[in-house]
């Protein structure tokens, strides 16, 4: 043992020598870098930091084996650390309960193609630089290995040099993941990662190991590996399957993240985030085939034997010459083939004079998940350029999703998905279109939103209103011309006789359209004051004129009387009543159009819209109604004088009645009760009162004051006029008048406070019709007679169940 201890010590010695003349080189190597980081490309601009697939060489598992997938760093491997701010990132990364994993494919699939669009920039005035065969197939890969739980991606891009190694993949300069870093570390909010200048590192959402290989044309392949832990390494790839060009990024998966090797998941992520990317995809699947297979040959039994001999030697001299067929059978084989994931083509970066009617029905189909096969109502395909510069495509849905209004001021999510430069990036902007519009479906894509911002930075974007804005002015014109391009919808009678066969299938779709979405135009009116006025004009509704068909505001103000000022339109629970309301008499008699608006949220509508072109809405159910005055307008008033003030009187404190006033809307009908012009009418106090959380005390100060108006051609108002000259103070006159009081109340839509005193005041009226003493009562029923009654029902069951048990004893015993 002594001899060789001075030769060890020696050696120990060289070896501590040795590592401390590296230590400082590194040292001095890292310095020099530091200093150099500044001026390298930014981990934003993701050159080739993306790879693809792998090949499907039968020597890959071999060079697999040999390579140090034990996630440890390769001994021989020149070792690097990686920037502060890049340590902190994965550690937060890493040690984060974020539970959106998904966009680590994401980003590496762009960081993917930007390799690619680099390669195919370069191309343009090298063609030489792509190479030729697989090299010069611009495309993304993806394989997954469950075995060793390795998830590969690769792409034929441009690649990184050692150099670029370094700079992309250890250090973040003045990238958008160092904003990142310092707002993490001031407000500790998780949910920005992954979305904007996480890049690279979000690989690290799901492995705890990877490696890039990248080979560059400008120099040899090498391998960058790490597993987070504040180092990573590079070395020259001799070991690997030569890429030719380009990047391949293997992730050892976690244990927790074995989802990522199922294909149905990478197929969802990729068509989710992806889909539009403008190189292949192609993800190495699994297929089972029908594969024709040699049947097992099974040896007979001596028994079978015997037997089969003794049939055969009858068929012997035939056998010989036929042909012997070989016995086979179908069974299930699992192959293995490249399947392309994003078939669907990006046409809104086409002209929209190159996309036909077909493809933007398929598009629509794919972006919607609509697999029914009606076609989009309408679609608008345009660019916008200036401030902010982006391409859109909107499509009006053929129907509307059952749920549309259910939870509309509830739902966040919106059908309008937002890319940039064709990355899905998210679909809960509230800020590209208002809810009202929410219906839509579409993609805007933009290549100037800035991408080193999170997403919650990038809401409050100015660029947003921008494009919001724009949105919405092509969202109502694509809405307008489907009005405009409908012949239904035209003034003109011998236009809609007149219509060519292409505008024939566009006939009625503009009711379609409001059968579907009207609410939705109704809720913009109330919720966007800047787009009113364009928005009325898309308004459409039944009149007293229009026997049945939709109208505009435009066609009406069209058909108005010489010298109407308002626009007449009366609420209610349906057009049937709202056609035979007493509100209508004198305005159907005069020739007068009414508008029915009998939707809900039609009442809320008319508080926010005031007047369209100059011209008033007038609520016919509420006072102001004006038709013009008469001659002998004061000669009545002045009659009905005492009558008026009578009645007021003896209603004011009981029914909350304000005033009783001669009426100038009625004709047949003896009465009505109309409301102030600005509070409630009768049919807005039902839709409050029913209410599911009404509160009926707050709601008190919102009625308007009630008005009864009296028709005095009427007789039965003459009469009463008449008996309250003569007495006042006649009991069956005043319950008279509070019953004609209480039945306008119900004839003009109001819910009655007290439904039995109504009913009480009908009956003894009807007894009065029939000469019935008013005192006569309710004949009492007879107690002994029921309970006699219930005597015998008693005895006739007790006497059915003895004849039942005597017939079971007969046949008992005809049985015995």
């Amino acid at each position: 043992m002594r001899k060789w201890t001075l030769p060890s010590a020696i050696f120990l010695l060289s070896l501590l020598i040795l590592i401390s003349d590296q230590g400082r080189k590194f040292e001095a190597n890292a310095e020099s870098d530091s200093e150099e980081v500044v001026d390298l490309p930014k981990v934003e601009e993701k050159i080739g930091a993306v790879p693809s697939g792998l090949s499907t060489d039968s020597d890959v598992v071999k060079r697999e084996a040999e390579s140090i997938s034990k996630k440890s760093l390769r001994s021989n491997a020149e070792k690097f650390e990686f920037q502060a701010e890049v340590s902190r990132l994965m550690d937060i990364i890493i040690n984060s309960l974020y539970s959106n994993k998904d966009i680590f494919l994401r980003e590496l699939i762009s960081n993917a193609s930007d390799a690619l669009d680099k390669i195919r920039f370069l191309s343009l005035t090298d063609k030489e630089i792509l190479g030729e065969g697989d090299n010069a197939k611009l495309e993304i890969q993806i394989k997954l290995d469950k075995e060793k739980k390795i998830l590969s991606i690769r792409d034929r891009g441009i690649g990184m040099t050692k150099e670029d190694l370094i700079k992309n993949l250890g250090t973040i300069a003045k990238s958008g993941t160092s904003s990142f870093v310092e707002k993490m570390q001031k407000t500790g909010d998780l949910n920005l990662i992954g979305q904007f200048g996480v890049g690279f590192y979000s690989v690290y959402l799901v492995a705890d190991y990877v490696e890039v290989i990248s080979k560059h044309n400008d120099d040899i392949q090498y391998v960058w590996e790490s597993k987070a832990d504040g180092a990573f390494a590079i070395s020259e790839d001799t070991w690997n399957e030569p890429l030719g060009r380009g990047t391949e990024i293997r992730i050892h998966l976690r244990d927790e993240a074995g989802e990522y090797l199922e294909e149905f998941k990478l197929k969802e992520l990729v068509k989710r985030y992806s889909e539009f990317i403008n190189f292949p995809i192609n993800l190495w699947a699994s297929k089972e085939v029908d594969v024709e297979v040699p049947a097992d040959e099974v040896e007979p039994s001596e028994e079978e034997e015997d037997e089969s001999s003794k049939a055969s030697s009858e068929e012997e001299s035939e056998d010989e010459d036929a042909e012997k067929k070989p016995k086979t059978k179908t069974v299930k084989e699992t192959t293995y083939e490249w399947e392309l994931l994003n078939d669907v083509k990006a046409i809104w970066l086409r002209n929209p004079k190159d996309v036909t009617d077909e493809e933007y029905s398929k598009f629509y189909h794919s972006l919607a998940k609509d697999f029914s096969d009606e076609k989009p109502v309408t679609w608008s395909h345009f660019t916008a350029e200036g401030d902010v510069e982006f391409r859109a495509v909107l499509f009006v849905p053929p129907k509307a999703p059952h749920d549309l209004y259910e939870s509309y001021y509830n739902a966040n999510k919106s059908n309008l998905k937002l890319y940039v430069r064709r990355v899905f990036i998210s679909d809960e902007f509230d800020e590209l279109l208002p809810k009202y519009l929410s219906f839509l479906q579409g993609l805007v894509d933009s290549d100037s939103l800035p991408l080193n911002v999170s997403r919650e930075m990038l809401q409050q974007h100015s660029s947003l209103k921008t494009i919001k804005k724009k949105l919405i002015r092509k969202a109502l014109d694509m809405i307008r011309r489907i009005a405009e391009e409908d012949p239904d919808e035209s003034n003109d009678k011998d236009k809609k006789e007149e219509v060519s066969s292409d505008n024939e299938e566009k006939r009625g779709q503009y009711s379609k359209f409001w059968k579907e979405f009207g609410k939705s135009i109704k809720l913009g009116i109330i919720e966007d004051a800047t787009n009113r006025n364009r928005l009325a004009k898309l308004l459409r509704f039944e009149t007293s004129k229009s026997e049945g068909k939709l109208t505009s505001l435009d066609q009406y103000i069209s058909r108005m009387k010489s010298g109407q000022k308002d626009i007449f339109y009366i609420t209610g629970a349906s057009k049937e009543q709202l056609e035979n309301s007493p509100f209508l008499e004198q305005l159907k008699k005069k020739n007068y159009e009414v508008i029915f608006f009998t939707d809900p949220v039609d009442e809320y509508l008319m508080q926010y819209l005031m007047d369209y072109e100059d011209k008033k809405f007038q609520n016919v159910s509420k006072e102001g109604l004006k038709l013009g005055k008469s001659s002998k307008d004061k000669e009545l008033k002045e009659s009905f004088k005492d009558l008026t003030k009578w009645w007021k009187k003896s209603l004011a404190a009981s029914e909350n009645l304000d005033d009783v006033k001669i009426s100038n809307r009625l004709d047949n009908t003896p009465c009505v009760v109309v409301t102030s012009k600005f509070g409630w009418s009768a049919n807005m106090e039902r839709i409050m009162q029913s209410q599911t959380l009404s509160n009926t005390a707050s709601q008190a100060y919102m009625r308007g004051k009630r008005v009864l108006e009296i028709n005095p051609r009427h007789p039965i108002i003459k009469e009463l006029r008449d008996r309250v000259v003569n007495n006042p103070e006649d009991e069956s006159v005043k319950q008279t008048a509070q019953l004609i009081y209480q039945t306008a109340l119900f004839e003009s839509g109001f819910i009655l406070n007290d439904p039995k005193e109504f009913a009480s005041r009908i009956y003894d009226s009807v007894k009065s019709s029939l000469d019935i003493n008013p005192e006569a009562t309710v004949e009492e029923e007879d107690e002994t007679e029921e309970v006699e009654s219930e005597e015998s029902d008693a005895k006739e069951a007790a006497s059915t169940s003895k004849a039942e048990a005597a017939n079971d004893a007969a046949d008992v015993k005809d049985e015995l």
